[in-house]
């Protein structure tokens, strides 16, 4: 199935959970100036206009980066600039009151690309796959592949940079996803087994999002941190939340994390409670 457009949900309540996650990480391993091997399975478009007719249909924006925009001031960890500098830039260093261009996670890793680090995108949907060509065509040190990006991943796989960041994010528009992303995590690991992998599900009412989880758990791989956040106006349809899985997280990501996305309670914020485990200890 290629239905989804990410469109129609770039800038909720999940993109924050997940971009404030990856920018936080790339921070972090950018913390030592060796080189490093970005990989998004699942890209998009890498650019969304938040004003335009899909974003206006479900209007997700507003609850999610529009809120979080308008309550800038009010956070303090340090920690909001990875996701809070891309999002002035890409809005000409001024968004005023309401962000306009969302960038998605292969915007968000080309603005912290260093000239030692590269950037491997995927994505199977014909018109997705195209916006992000073109998008990337004159961004050095980016590759575009229109093509599967779980298969793209491990045919990748040791790469030549000494660390490894893979983003894995479908849609999970069939619940075979599910099984495939558990199935692709497990080989990526056994080839790359000090790399920093982040798989993104939705918390959904069926709870298919517990076999992937158990499909981990019941793997060889270790030190898997997990991360949920749930909505406290929980929606009759959709998303009822969002949840990370991160394996081999930079020491100290957790708690880091977490100061972040506590900060996001209240009227003026987009009010969720987080929830986080070591799904599987080191």
């Amino acid at each position: 199935m290629l239905s989804y457009l990410h469109g129609f949900h770039a800038g909720n309540f999940a993109d924050i959970q997940k971009h404030a996650a990856l920018t936080l990480v790339l921070r972090m391993l950018q913390v030592k100036p060796s080189a490093i091997a970005m990989f998004d399975t699942h890209a998009g478009s890498a650019s969304y206009h938040l004003d335009d007719e899909r974003a206006r249909k479900t209007g997700e924006s507003d609850s999610g980066i529009q809120k979080v925009w308008q309550f800038r001031s009010q956070l303090t960890s340090d920690d909001w600039a990875g996701l809070l500098e891309p999002l002035t830039s890409v809005n000409s260093g001024d968004p005023g009151d309401r962000v306009k261009i969302y960038p998605g996670s292969p915007a968000l890793m080309h603005h912290y690309l260093r000239e030692q680090d590269q950037l491997c995108a995927w994505e199977l949907h014909p018109s997705e796959g195209q916006s992000l060509a073109d998008w990337a065509a004159n961004r050095k040190g980016v590759r575009v592949i229109q093509k599967d990006g779980l298969g793209g991943l491990i045919g990748r796989l040791p790469p030549a940079q000494p660390r490894l960041l893979a983003l894995i994010d479908p849609s999970y528009e069939v619940k075979q996803d599910y099984e495939s992303v558990a199935e692709t995590l497990i080989r990526a690991w056994k080839a790359c087994r000090h790399g920093v992998f982040m798989i993104w599900y939705p918390i959904l009412p069926s709870a298919a999002y517990r076999t992937l989880k158990q499909a981990i758990v019941s793997s060889p791989i270790r030190k898997v941190y997990c991360h949920e956040v749930r909505l406290e106006q929980v929606p009759e349809r959709g998303m009822q939340g969002s949840g990370l899985l991160v394996v081999n997280p930079p020491w100290g990501f957790d708690e880091r994390l977490n100061r972040m996305m506590s900060e996001l309670s209240g009227a003026e914020a987009p009010d969720m409670s987080v929830s986080d485990e070591w799904l599987v200890p080191e």
